[in-house]
């Protein structure tokens, strides 16, 4: 094996292995693991041998809960944004390199994943689920945003998941995941094992998995898909709460679901909840590489300002998960204070290869 502690490397049979290998911290993604992975891609992008990337955890809980979020309040909080934004534009360099990969890459997840661990997953061309599989965005609760091509493919999941997932932080589970296209199969966990073996064959990939795949189930999200999309298809923040206090009102066996929903996004930072939303409407309409972009003109402004780091502070490092988001309420959040984190760069914007 080669790579860094926190990140392994094997060639075996035809599969490159990409093993995260940080269980403590949830294998959460350092600006060094970002680094030693994108070199290994692009090796084994011009090496014959390997036909397929197959990246996996040691971790049982997570195959990765995110960016380390710890290190990048760290360097805001000593006034050095400029290091925190170089590893963002390394990061989404890396989510654009799987988006683009020529061969087929593949992620076992049978854990937790958000955040850095969504980025390098999501874009490849397999996402296989286990029992244990959770998937969420939830940067909304600590003043940041959903990034790393959170702008693109959330809006493409089936109908408005997307959009609940980005306002709300909410969970998708194995089966949710597949039928609304965040994972692309599901395989029952006894059996990672057998299916990372088999990858390392010579048999193609798809091959493989219709041997392994499963049906993954209703799930706990889709069978609300109707009442997901008539309420977050609405125009703003304030009209998906409104609409969700009239579904609470109703009595309907969606009334507590809708009650807890509103309850819960209205703790989370304003600024952050408008500019989901704006991300999710842009998104649709718009190519990997422009969101990518977008992505880095928004958080080139976000680190400046006050709702992360307070966000981080109080979920991550004091943990007591009382944030005092600035501004507070979601009227003080305008449309102009929105469209200028969108605006082009005053200096470079993002450069993707």
């Amino acid at each position: 094996m080669t790579g860094t502690q926190d990140i392994l490397f094997e060639r075996r049979g035809a599969a490159g292995i990409v093993t995260l290998n940080r269980p403590k911290a949830l294998n959460a993604i350092t600006h060094e693991m970002v680094r030693a992975l994108a070199a290994k891609l692009d090796e084994w992008a011009r090496d014959a041998a390997v036909t397929r990337v197959v990246v996996t955890s040691n971790s049982e809980r997570a195959f990765s809960a995110g960016g380390d979020i710890r290190a990048l309040y760290e360097l805001t909080k000593a006034g050095r944004q400029q290091e925190a934004l170089t590893f963002f534009k390394e990061e989404y360099r890396l989510n654009t390199a799987i988006k683009r990969y020529p061969k087929p890459y593949l992620s076992l997840i049978d854990g937790i994943v958000m955040g850095g661990g969504v980025g390098i997953s999501i874009h490849g061309s397999h996402r296989v689920a286990g029992d244990r599989y959770a998937f969420a965005m939830p940067e909304v609760s600590i003043g940041f945003f959903p990034d790393v091509g959170g702008t693109y493919a959330l809006p493409r999941l089936a109908g408005e998941i997307g959009t609940y997932c980005a306002l709300t932080g909410e969970r998708l589970k194995a089966a949710d995941a597949v039928l609304s296209g965040a994972a692309t199969h599901y395989v029952k966990s006894h059996r990672f094992a057998d299916l990372q073996t088999a990858l390392c064959g010579g048999d193609p990939v798809n091959a493989v998995l219709s041997d392994f795949m499963e049906r993954p189930g209703e799930g706990d999200v889709t069978p609300r898909r109707r009442t997901i999309d008539r309420i977050f298809s609405q125009i703003s923040v304030e009209a998906i709460l409104s609409a969700l206090d009239q579904e609470a009102g109703t009595g309907s066996d969606q009334a507590g679901w809708s009650a807890d929903l509103a309850q819960t996004i209205r703790s989370k930072s304003p600024t952050s909840l408008k500019l989901s939303l704006a991300q999710m409407r842009y998104g649709r309409h718009h190519s990997f590489e422009d969101c990518l972009r977008t992505e880095f003109r928004i958080v080139s402004r976000i680190v400046y300002g006050h709702d992360m780091a307070e966000g981080v502070r109080a979920v991550i490092v004091d943990k007591d998960n009382n944030p005092r988001w600035n501004p507070k309420d979601l009227d003080a959040v305008s449309d102009t204070m929105i469209e200028r984190y969108f605006a082009p760069l005053p200096d470079a914007e993002l450069e993707l290869s």
